[in-house]
């Protein structure tokens, strides 16, 4: 089964697979994903593929779409992952995004968050998703607001006490 690969005028969006595991395994690894996100103890590129297998690769199949290795077109760097999440502790979907330090601030996780909240509603027909992150995690914040979500809530995922800020943005409003 082909899944969709989205671009944008930089940008080339394709789902995560096996052969991203070095990209993979470098972007877990950065400091900021480890600290407003999770160390997700994944050391050695084959940690990264088992990660790739076990937690990206069965939303795909189950639902068509999940995390998505986003690449420069201009000369195939792999910058960051863009994605659409379902997550067993809470209600609907939610858009996470992470890249790689040397290209932040240079516009790409808009234009790759953008992207991917579009399919959301036009290609995937999903009606609201959400966005979460840490109180302390301003940036993440400010491209959160600046795709249009709102803040909704505070939320707890599972076995973590950590308040996490929930936005939310329905189709169409």
């Amino acid at each position: 089964m082909g899944f969709k690969t989205f671009e944008t005028e930089r940008l080339r969006l394709r789902p995560t697979n096996v052969n991203d595991a070095p990209f993979i395994l470098e972007l877990l690894n950065t400091p900021k994903f480890i600290k407003y996100i999770a160390d997700r103890n994944v050391r050695t590129i084959a940690d990264a593929k088992t990660y790739i297998e076990e937690r990206m690769l069965p939303q795909l199949k189950r639902l068509g779409y999940a995390n998505y290795t986003v690449i420069r077109k201009s000369d195939d760097t792999k910058l960051g992952t863009c994605g659409l999440y379902s997550r067993e502790e809470m209600e609907g979907i939610d858009i996470g995004f992470s890249f790689l330090p040397q290209h932040e601030k240079q516009g790409y996780a808009f234009e790759a968050a953008r992207c991917i909240l579009d399919a959301a509603f036009n290609e995937f027909n999903i009606d609201e998703i959400s966005a979460i992150t840490t109180e302390e995690n301003l940036s993440s914040q400010r491209l959160i607001k600046k795709l249009g979500l709102n803040y909704k809530d505070i939320v707890h995922l599972a076995n973590d006490t950590e308040d996490l800020w929930r936005y939310q943005l329905k189709r169409n409003s």
